[in-house]
């Protein structure tokens, strides 16, 4: 879904969404300037970014964003609701955006202190 589409429920809820969960990471990590947390939601709507949800029933449980160019794509952001932490929806969100496009080469950039996060590894 392209965050243009978004500019309905869908929108309203992803940016909900990004806001709950990003507040858990930054008071995870110490630190409360995490950038979508600082985004309004004009800001969110105009990012230009594709977004991969994660659907349990009717609930938007989580989301991916990236964009792509020249082979190249980076991973924007991984956002999941708290209420469904450490449930795999952000592994298989990555498995699905693996299988959704094609790429060379996949960059993610995250804060020092998100431990979870630098953890991860993608492999093509």
């Amino acid at each position: 879904m392209r965050i243009r589409d978004l500019e309905s429920d869908y929108g309203q809820q992803l940016f909900k969404l990004q806001k709950e969960a990003y507040k858990v990471e930054a008071e995870m990590i110490g630190f409360a300037d995490i950038p979508p947390l600082l985004e309004t939601y004009e800001q969110f709507i105009h990012c230009h970014e594709t977004f991969l949800c994660y659907l349990k029933g009717d609930a938007l449980a989580g989301a991916i964003s990236y964009t792509k160019e020249n082979g190249q794509m980076l991973i924007c952001r991984m956002i999941v609701h708290p209420d469904y932490f450490r449930q795999g929806i952000a592994d298989a969100l990555l498995h699905a955006l693996q299988l959704h496009v094609d790429w060379e080469k996949i960059s993610v950039s995250t804060g020092k202190m998100n431990l979870p996060a630098r953890k991860k590894r993608i492999h093509p």
